[in-house]
């Protein structure tokens, strides 16, 4: 089964206000629950095609986790994404054999459900947060991933259509997803215009834009295109990693809401991307 966008997170820093924001933008929202030994608790915002948001926020500093020093040192806003993998422990030891020796795993996760009920998966990760994590459920996915109504949203929401992650590097990225994909990753195509270097992947209903700043001009005093100057300052400030999302919504549907967006740089499309 080819790999799929299982979720996005984004860190947030007051929970109970996120959920009301995403709420005013026309998104339907539900509790998630508490991860048990850690700090952080959860609401997820779950689409038609399988994926979800996942608004994470922590009770007490957790300084040991990535997510949390994302949010602590640079503001709310999109920390990382993970993909749908039906056997963790299979994809993580396929990563391994194609040289992706810098994933580690599988590492035993949960959540306790605000109903009581007990998730359980595994994920596998990569040192470097250019490249998602892998998430495979142990109990039924549909426990930790609402199905029906729970998926239909009042602005038309219906999934991801682009998630555009930046890099420092673009080929080593590109290698690092061909080593994790396998031949998935050989649908990737390279373009390159306004300063940036990107590299288009195909994750089931979503494009995965991986994007790096050109090499610097030769000639001296050349002006960096402004989207180019944008990726740079982005990488230095909050580092690799998920920077942009488009959600796909339905034409025949009201338009969402302006609520914040709590730093995410978030678009809507009403049909497909060409």
């Amino acid at each position: 089964m080819p790999f799929a966008l299982d979720h996005i997170v984004i860190a947030v820093a007051d929970l109970q206000a996120a959920i009301a924001d995403y709420r005013a933008l026309g998104l339907q929202v539900l509790p998630g629950g508490q991860h048990p030994g850690r700090t952080s608790h959860n609401a997820l915002v779950v689409f038609a095609d399988g994926a979800y948001l996942e608004l994470i926020a922590w009770r007490a500093p957790a300084p040991e986790e990535r997510w949390y020093r994302t949010l602590r040192d640079h503001g709310e806003g999109l920390v990382d994404f993970a993909l749908r993998a039906p056997d963790t422990v299979q994809a993580l030891a396929d990563a391994r054999a194609r040289g992706l020796g810098t994933l580690t795993g599988p590492v035993d996760g949960g959540r306790l459900r605000p109903d009581g009920a007990q998730l359980r998966w595994q994920t596998a990760r990569h040192a470097t947060p250019d490249v998602p994590f892998l998430c495979g459920d142990i109990t039924p996915r549909a426990l930790r991933v609402p199905e029906g109504a729970a998926r239909v949203h009042p602005n038309g929401a219906e999934g991801a259509a682009a998630l555009t992650v930046a890099v420092h590097d673009l080929d080593a990225t590109l290698a690092r997803y061909q080593a994790l994909l396998g031949a998935q990753a050989q649908a990737a195509t390279l373009a390159s215009a306004g300063g940036i270097r990107t590299a288009r992947l195909p994750l089931g209903s979503t494009l995965l834009w991986l994007q790096s700043p050109e090499r610097a001009a030769s000639a001296p005093g050349a002006a960096e295109p402004p989207a180019a100057q944008a990726l740079r300052e982005r990488l230095a400030s909050r580092g690799e990693g998920p920077c942009a999302l488009v959600l796909r919504r339905r034409a025949d549907t009201l338009p969402p809401g302006t609520a914040a967006t709590l730093g995410v740089a978030l678009q809507w499309l009403a049909a497909e991307i060409p």
